[in-house]
């Protein structure tokens, strides 16, 4: 506006000037001379031209001519700078003067200057200068105020005017909060929902105190507590254009906190109007809820379905395609009815939200909790739902608990496998007593083996819960792959039963390797259970027929590296084979079978810990396992082959030493003193009596706290036999406290546990064991070899 002013003016007293010019040009030079110019019209044409509009200051215009002497000026000018000095010979602050200088020789030069800001006595003025007249012997000069905008003040007045009023009326609470969180200012539609007086000004009250919000940390009015609509809050920093643009420092000194314009809506609008785009609104909002991972579906006033996401079908067990009419058809019949007045409440209530425990019909031993929002302004849409699509998480359940349970039971097994030892112990030990007072033809002496056959029978039953458990002493030894098949080949078929064919075929010249039968047994059991299950499976059920084969296969150095293998690095190998006919394994999941709980079996028939069992002993031996298709005559693949890659070893001297005992140790007679301590009465009498009738004298505790009081009494002992779980003070604590006493006395632990763990708890010189039960030669033969040993070193 200054500046269209200064044009008009400018336009305005050019054309005055040169209508005076024109008509003195017509009058006799005597005229002239004598008639100075009549101003009066030019005066009155920039006296109206710089009037104030609509509330602005006026626009301070003056006329100059070449000597710089004040021609003619309007009120604004006289008022502001008086009529004693003309520019730009005026005095102004510090600079004002210099500007105006440079302002006029610009103007005189150019025709037109820049217009510049110029300072006097705290008032800013935009001035600007430009030439006028018939000969430009004129310049008309403009000064424009420059007036600090007060955005508080007028964003106040329109809050409280038509402004505030007009959004009052669309839902929108509006308020113009100071630094400190003071109102002031609101519209009344603000007003009339935080005190229920429209006329209300509410300025100066704290605007936090106007509202609550619940335990799902959503803002309601005070006022309306939870029973009225959750609210949206949006702040606006009112920060000045100028505030914005000003440099760092400036910025620095303003206020820390600016004031805000805050804007509240019911949670429950802007998501479309109940107009007649509402359902290009809600296609819209269905479109972007489709993307979303949290399950949500929209509902109708009457409680039907809209339209559900791709999350909350998963949820709720639904296919892409089939969605039930109601909410309530996905939970089980008992709660049926509550979820239909829940629907039917969030629908017709007001704008609020909460949730619902129910059981799903695709989990119904799994409460779910569902979410219910009312929602305004979506035409039909009445209430929203959310559900968590928790089959990641149900899945990751399941597999903690069938962990902790197979934990549970490995704990029990081995804790019953323990306990059993020590039953066996007794009565293997006593068999061995009793057939050394039997021969063979004795009436009772093939009773007595039966009894003692048995007996081995339960305790290798015993070794494999103590297997299961990973509670089981390791025992590598140097072995051929076929021994090992041919011990549990009758247990292979009575585990694959009738209908299934059981074929072993060896290859010649095949390497030993060194590892734990028991564990390649295992090996083979799991395997050969995982076919069984594939070929039933494949078949139809338990009377299906197939055929599981194992081959045992040479495999040299240039056969690993004709395959090309980066895992399997070059040597000679021994390879055992499994293929079955159970349809083979599916390509998407052939990568994951030795994961842990990974299973392909239905719920309840697989513990995903079979392959994974297999795969960790293999390892642990040295070995390495692949698992691949068989093709069938189709293309399609026929069953499953897994082939392990065991190392060829070579038996050294130390290994044909561990396989038989030293003869010296067999023929040991030098005696000795020994202290047998065992909590169990049983145990403790049959390896008495078996050390007894070796030769050697025996002192017997029944726990740990005895055995170490007799070797604090004085008595000398040629070597310790103790149990490991003993009550009270257990047999490695009593050892630990008895080396104190006798550091150089060699103990022997006897126990149904793994040799590892008790490795792990104890670790000493001259520390022995040997794993229950034993019989009676055997406990014999080991403690000849300690005391043989001990001799040795002393």
């Amino acid at each position: 506006m200054p500046l269209v002013a200064l044009g008009f003016a400018c336009g305005l007293a050019g054309m005055m000037l040169a209508a005076a010019l024109v008509m003195r040009g017509q009058r006799p030079a005597a005229d002239v001379e004598q008639t100075p110019p009549d101003w009066s019209v030019t005066l009155a044409a920039i006296e109206s031209t710089g009037g104030a509009v609509q509330g602005k200051a006026t626009a301070a215009i003056a006329i100059t001519d070449r000597a710089n002497r004040l021609v003619c000026a309007n009120p604004a000018f006289e008022q502001a700078f008086g009529s004693l000095h003309a520019p730009p010979r005026m005095v102004l602050d510090a600079g004002g003067s210099e500007a105006l200088a440079v302002i006029g020789r610009e103007a005189w030069r150019d025709g037109e200057a820049t217009v510049r800001e110029v300072t006097d006595a705290g008032r800013r003025w935009r001035v600007g200068a430009r030439r006028a007249g018939r000969g430009d012997e004129y310049m008309i000069w403009s000064f424009a105020p420059i007036e600090e905008v007060d955005m508080l003040a007028d964003m106040a007045a329109w809050l409280r005017g038509p402004f505030g009023t007009m959004f009052g009326e669309a839902g929108l609470c509006l308020a113009l909060v100071g630094p400190e969180g003071t109102i002031l200012a609101a519209n009344s539609e603000l007003a009339t929902r935080a005190c229920g007086d429209g006329s209300a000004t509410l300025a100066g009250q704290e605007f936090a105190a106007l509202l609550r919000t619940d335990d799902r940390d959503r803002i309601h009015f005070a006022r309306e507590g939870r029973k009225g609509s959750p609210q949206t809050l949006w702040q606006v920093p009112l920060v000045s254009p100028e505030a914005e643009a000003a440099s760092p420092a400036s910025r620095a000194t303003a206020a820390a906190e600016p004031a805000s314009l805050l804007l509240m809506v019911d949670a429950g609008m802007g998501l479309g109007s109940s107009g007649g785009d509402a359902k290009g609104q809600a296609a819209q909002l269905e479109a972007l809820l489709e993307q979303l991972p949290l399950g949500l579906a929209m509902t109708d006033r009457d409680g039907r379905f809209l339209f559900a996401n791709p999350a909350f079908r998963r949820a709720a067990g639904l296919d892409r395609h089939n969605l039930p009419p109601y909410p309530s058809d996905l939970v089980i019949a008992r709660d049926k009815t509550a979820m239909s007045d829940a629907v039917r409440r969030y629908a017709q209530g007001p704008a609020s939200s909460g949730d619902i425990a129910v059981r799903l019909s695709v989990e119904p031993d799994e409460p779910a909790s569902l979410g219910l929002a009312g929602v305004r302004g979506m035409g039909e849409a009445a209430v929203l739902l959310s559900l968590a699509d928790t089959t990641e998480e149900t899945r990751l359940r399941r597999q903690v608990a069938q962990a902790t349970k197979m934990q549970a039971v490995g704990q029990l097994a081995g804790g019953v496998a323990h306990d059993f030892n020590n039953v066996l112990t007794a009565i293997i030990g006593y068999c061995d007593l009793m057939l050394l007072r039997h021969t063979p033809g004795d009436s009772d002496y093939d009773d007595i083996q039966q009894i003692k056959a048995n007996s081995n029978r339960a305790a290798s039953l015993t070794r494999q819960l103590l297997a299961f458990s990973r509670q089981q002493t390791l025992q590598p030894e140097v072995l051929q792959l076929p021994d090992v098949m041919s011990e549990v080949t009758q247990m292979l078929k009575r585990l694959l039963g009738a209908k299934i064919t059981l074929e072993v075929r060896h290859d010649r010249n095949l390497g030993a390797v060194r590892a734990d039968p028991r564990q390649l047994e295992q090996v083979i059991m799991n395997l050969a259970v995982n076919a069984r299950d594939a070929i039933q499976s494949s078949g139809g059920g338990e009377g299906a027929s197939g055929t599981l084969t194992f081959t045992t296969r040479r495999v040299g150095a240039s056969d690993i590296r004709r395959m090309g293998s980066e895992i399997i690095p070059a040597g000679e190998y021994t390879a055992l084979i499994a293929e079955d006919t159970g349809g083979g394994i599916a390509p998407a999941v052939i990568g994951k079978i030795f994961e842990p709980f990974f299973t392909t079996k239905e719920i309840g028939k697989g513990t995903g810990l079979g392959l994974s069992t297999v795969y960790g002993i293999v390892k642990q031996s040295g070995g390495f396992i692949f698992a691949s298709n068989v093709q069938g005559a189709n293309g399609k693949p026929a069953g499953a082959r897994f082939t392990i890659y065991l190392p060829v070893h070579e038996a050294s001297e130390e290994d044909l030493k561990k396989v038989e005992p030293p003869e010296e140790a067999r023929n040991w007679a030098g005696g000795g003193r020994i202290l047998l301590v065992e909590d169990e009465d049983m145990v403790r009498a049959v390896a008495e009596r078996a050390l007894t009738r070796q030769g050697y004298e025996v002192t017997t505790a029944s726990d740990g706290d005895e055995g170490l009081d007799i070797v604090r009494g004085g008595e000398q002992f040629d070597l310790v036999v103790t149990d490991v779980v003993m009550p009270a003070m257990d047999g490695p604590a009593m050892a630990l406290a008895i080396r104190e006493v006798a550091p150089d006395l060699p103990i022997l632990f006897m126990s149904g546990y793994a040799e590892a763990q008790l490795r792990d708890q104890i670790d000493i010189v001259a520390m022995h064991f040997i794993p229950k039960p034993f019989s009676v030669q055997q406990i014999a033969d080991k403690v000849a070899e300690v005391l043989t040993a001990s001799s040795r070193r002393g």
